[in-house]
């Protein structure tokens, strides 16, 4: 199964837009192994219920209060003429994330006095469940942050970007990205940060059990995960997350890493592949063979890297902000980071990409723009991103934030071009999705294949097919 072309030019828009910008140069990719602190990504490891995020990338972290939204690249809509009542409904990416949005709504209230935000910050293992319920009861939020927004678009929720954003804030989102977030050519989602997942190695029981070099086959992942297990303590090889906060992030980076995916080239949700079932049953069998932590398709991720963090996992798929948040809560963890590997040994990751949408309730439309314009000025921006530890998705981001990817985040900004992205743009994913967190750690408890030809099965019933 091919890597889709548009997603391609997705991870590549990013990569150059960094990159040109005058990022970290080529040499600081050979200090990645030896990380002692960074990081970025769609969910979080600040605390073990948060789902993914922590800081900035490195030490100079900007300070996370918001600026006046004044910035050059984007407007900064305090022209204070709006006025309403918004419900802004945001996930939790780390604990700094609330602070940052309660910083930023009292700023942004402070310049525009006729206009109101309340607040709701909701952790990634309930927010699908909780915007299901308030869509069905018709008290849908305003502005939503959440990764897929396809569903929502196809039963006609939501106001197109071009609706709510500024001429100028719109022009500052990096082109394949807008593109990513469209649908029939009509911009629904509004790209919000980008990320990548890297293999976490715990250096220490690398040197103890005599390996030489992180894995890059999966062959060499089973032996190096076999080697550590084989320690005289109760260490585990490689932590698999499967459980329902996050397993299509862990389904995703086996099923890329065999060329297979959620879909084929044409579109088709093809869940069931042979390259699938394969990669499943290579997982199941490092379970089977107490390779992996007890239980993997109940693990949340949050529990998973805990594990690491505390030095009992040798191995663990990881997101940009477990730097930081090794380097300011488990300064004393040996750890390095190395390419996902794959089966082949050929590059491939999963990459994010999460959204900010605006609901179709009536008379929201200026408010929710003022807000979104403010909320992209460059620097409000800037210190969004840095504070959760994300790539960023706008020009005048990646111009500001150039100078400072540091050679920690470099690997997974590399990993971006060869990265695959969740069909964020088929509308029927959110719902399969969800299936997919309830049901998929399953498959690596037995026979794969009817997990997946089941979920194959609720994938072409959502999506008509």
């Amino acid at each position: 199964m091919k890597r889709s072309r548009r997603l391609i030019a997705f991870a590549a828009g990013l990569t150059m837009a960094v990159a040109a910008c005058g990022g970290a140069d080529d040499d600081s990719a050979n200090t990645a192994g030896s990380v002692d602190g960074t990081t970025a990504a769609t969910d979080a490891p600040a605390a073990a219920t948060a789902p993914d995020a922590t800081t900035a990338p490195d030490a100079t972290t900007p300070d996370t209060t918001a600026t006046d939204g004044t910035s050059a690249g984007t407007s900064a809509g305090t022209g204070g003429t709006a006025s309403g009542e918004l419900n802004l409904m945001v996930a939790q990416y780390s604990d700094k994330t609330q602070p940052f949005w309660e910083g930023l709504i009292a700023d942004f209230e402070a310049a525009n006095r006729d206009v109101s935000i309340s607040l709701e910050v909701v952790s990634w293992e309930q927010i699908n469940d909780v915007i299901s319920t308030r869509v069905q009861t018709a008290d849908a939020p305003d502005i939503l942050n959440i990764d897929a927004f396809a569903t929502f678009a196809a039963d006609d929720l939501l106001r197109p970007a071009e609706e709510v954003l500024s001429p100028e804030t719109l022009a500052d989102i990096i082109p394949s990205f807008s593109e990513n977030a469209s649908i029939d050519g009509v911009q629904y989602g509004i790209p919000l940060i980008a990320s990548s997942r890297t293999l976490f190695y715990n250096t220490a029981l690398f040197e103890e059990a005599g390996i030489a070099e992180p894995p890059a086959t999966w062959d060499d992942l089973r032996a190096a995960a076999q080697a550590i297990t084989d320690l005289p303590g109760d260490e585990i090889g490689y932590a698999m997350p499967l459980g329902p906060e996050e397993a299509q992030a862990e389904s995703s980076i086996w099923m890329f890493g065999n060329g297979g995916g959620w879909v084929d080239d044409s579109g088709a949700f093809a869940i069931d592949s042979p390259e699938n079932i394969e990669a499943f049953e290579f997982m199941g069998t490092m379970n089977a063979d107490g390779l992996t932590q007890p239980n993997p398709g109940t693990t949340d991720r949050a529990d998973a890297q805990n594990l690491f963090f505390e030095g009992q996992v040798g191995m663990i798929e990881g997101l940009p902000p477990y730097l930081t948040f090794i380097s300011e809560d488990h300064p004393d963890l040996e750890y390095a980071t190395a390419p996902s590997p794959t089966k082949s040994g050929e590059p491939s990751t999963l990459g994010v990409a999460d959204h900010m949408m605006v609901f179709n309730n009536e008379g929201n439309t200026d408010a929710a723009k003022a807000f979104l314009d403010f909320f992209y000025a460059t620097d409000n921006y800037v210190s969004f991103v840095t504070t959760e530890g994300f790539l960023p998705v706008t020009n005048s981001g990646s111009e500001a934030m150039a100078g400072d990817i540091s050679p920690e985040m470099k690997p997974f900004l590399d990993a971006l071009p060869t990265a695959q992205f969740y069909p964020s743009s088929n509308p029927a994913w959110g719902a399969v999705q969800g299936a997919v967190q309830q049901e998929i750690g399953a498959a690596v408890d037995g026979a794969p294949t009817p997990v997946l030809e089941d979920l194959q099965a609720t994938a072409e019933e959502e999506s008509g097919s």
